[in-house]
């Protein structure tokens, strides 16, 4: 059987937002299960530490690849990324779920085509999604 390299890689910065949520391991763990279970992802592992006084990262390794993230509280920031190999999963899905989540007053995004030669840079289109009640 031959396998694809090909792979896409969304990247965002939000800035603003709930600072509380920001600063929870324990919920930014649940809610990027959810945010994987919502691309279609399989999760195989999470990982979360929770940093003091503030702070938190979260790594979510699915078969796919991965989604993670690593927040400042005290500067409202949050950096969140999903990694996802093949066409099967999209994980725009994922990153649309969490902003969706997190409600950041701003965020930046870039999408990577990966595993095709030259890796290609895109502009995301960010959606509005329904969250997981």
């Amino acid at each position: 059987m031959e396998y694809s390299t090909f792979g896409r890689h969304v990247a965002v910065d939000t800035w603003g937002g709930n600072i509380e949520l920001l600063n929870s391991a324990e919920l930014l763990q649940s809610h990027m299960v959810e945010a994987a279970e919502a691309c279609g992802a399989t999760v195989l592992s999470v990982q979360a530490k929770q940093f003091e006084p503030q702070g938190a990262t979260v790594l979510v390794l699915l078969s796919e690849s991965h989604i993670s993230i690593h927040t400042y509280p005290e500067k409202g920031f949050a950096a969140i990324d999903c990694y996802t190999c093949g066409d099967t999963v999209d994980p725009q899905a994922a990153i649309d779920y969490l902003v969706n989540v997190l409600k950041p007053e701003k965020t930046y995004a870039k999408k990577l085509i990966r595993g095709i030669g030259e890796m290609q840079v895109e502009e995301p289109v960010m959606k509005q999604v329904e969250l997981v009640k």
